[in-house]
């Protein structure tokens, strides 16, 4: 008998046999093999972790390619004819809609083929006696594996860059859109709006505003505070990617999620140190307090947005980091939203003490802590780091500089000081326009 490709023709003819034998063999225990597959890609790819749909669809697509790429060696069909599974196709486009790279779709084919290489030749060696049949069905096995791989995995990473390019260009509208119903309290089904946001609802979140202080515009800019952002989630020990939505080329909102279990408290101290000292000179930040679920989502954002006010309003003065937490910043940012009416309470308030220098600064700050800390000039004065007698000098100083005793109207006296702490210039008199020296 002659020879095929540099095999005796009958060892070829057994070889081919034995490979649609065993595979035939293996494909019988098809959901078992499909099973134990799906586990080993599954623990090998991180992105696919912890995302229940993407999951299920991978199971799909696995048990599909498994019976495919057996049905084409039972039967010899051209590889050239194989068209790739539809829950293939379908598991490349979720893939690409949440994202995740192709990367992680490429390494799912090359890791079933090598196990499912694996499990074939071992059960080959296992039913044909002859060694050279055996050899010979391992190599068709070997071939049929990288052909199929090499075909099906060419036509789902296109079929995911083509999804990509689409989901891309509508996903921006779509997530607009739904962030705007989310957070205006529309009637949204959670999952639709989860799968629309790429981020899930249903656990706590951290609302930011960030920004460029200085609003040029950079094509770098959005990018460098996108990388502010998931470096302040990693701070804060973040569940997930954060969800980060441009409002401007210098401007975005953004929420970090927590996970289900309520967070554990961070250190403010080290969020400010990482905002000086890895971000931009001119980046900032603007926290919320963390809340639970689509409400606390909400909640939030709408604490950072009016943190991010009073950061604003205060322009140069303001932090890098302004939180909702700080004491004041409530009630500033309720201030910030009439600066008129603001203005008159710091004037009507303080006198001559509301003059934007530092001299008078140091007054109404000292006085401020001493009001906060229930008119004791010895608590005052371990929180400003000074003597109980400098305290209680310029308590004194600031309350003739005021033409008042501090007991009198006292609510609008703090109201006023806090005004003048977290606003700044905005709601001070230009020091050029008033005679009064501290």
């Amino acid at each position: 008998m002659g020879r095929v490709n540099g095999t005796p023709a009958d060892v070829r003819v057994r070889a081919e046999d034995r490979a649609a034998e065993v595979t035939r063999l293996i494909g019988a225990a098809l959901p078992d093999v499909a099973t134990a597959l799906h586990a080993e890609i599954a623990d090998a790819i991180p992105e696919l972790r912890g995302d229940d749909v993407i999951l299920e669809l991978l199971r799909a697509s696995v048990e599909s390619n498994v019976e495919t790429f057996f049905h084409v060696l039972q039967h010899r069909i051209a590889f050239e004819e194989i068209l790739p599974p539809p829950a293939a196709i379908e598991y490349a486009r979720r893939l690409a809609q949440r994202g995740i790279s192709s990367n992680a779709l490429l390494r799912a084919y090359r890791i079933g083929q090598s196990w499912l290489l694996d499990l074939a030749v071992a059960e080959v060696a296992r039913q044909e006696p002859d060694r050279e049949v055996a050899l010979a069905a391992a190599q068709i096995l070997q071939r049929g594996g990288f052909a199929y791989v090499d075909r099906v995995a060419e036509q789902v990473v296109a079929e995911y860059e083509s999804e990509r390019e689409r989901w891309l260009a509508n996903r921006n509208t779509v997530r607009a859109a739904t962030l705007t119903a989310l957070l205006a309290g529309g009637d949204l089904e959670l999952g639709a709006a989860e799968n629309a946001l790429g981020y899930r609802l249903r656990q706590h979140h951290l609302g930011l505003v960030v920004w460029d202080a200085d609003g040029d515009g950079a094509p770098t800019g959005l990018r460098r505070l996108e990388a502010l952002v998931a470096a302040v989630g990693e701070r804060f020990a973040a569940a997930g990617q954060p969800l980060f939505m441009p409002q401007d080329s210098s401007h975005a909102w953004a929420w970090i999620p927590l996970g289900r279990k309520p967070p554990e408290a961070t250190d403010i101290r080290s969020i400010i140190d990482l905002v000086t000292e890895t971000a931009a000179d001119r980046a900032r930040v603007a926290l919320g307090r963390p809340h639970p679920a689509v409400a606390g989502f909400r909640a939030s954002h709408r604490e950072a947005v009016r943190a991010h006010l009073v950061a604003t309003t205060a322009n140069d003065r303001g932090s890098a980091v302004t939180t909702y937490e700080d004491p004041g910043v409530q009630i500033a940012s309720i201030l910030a939203h009439d600066l008129d009416e603001a203005r008159q309470l710091v004037t009507g308030s303080l006198g001559a003490l509301a003059v934007d220098d530092e001299p008078h600064q140091r007054l109404r700050e000292t006085l401020l802590a001493f009001l906060g800390a229930k008119s004791s000039y010895l608590a005052a004065a371990e929180v400003l780091h000074l003597h109980k007698n400098t305290v209680k000098y310029r308590v004194d100083k600031a309350a003739e500089v005021r033409g008042r005793a501090i007991d009198e109207d006292r609510l609008n006296l703090e109201l006023a000081l806090t005004a003048c702490r977290w606003l700044g210039a905005s709601v001070l008199t230009r020091a050029d326009s008033h005679d009064a020296r501290p």
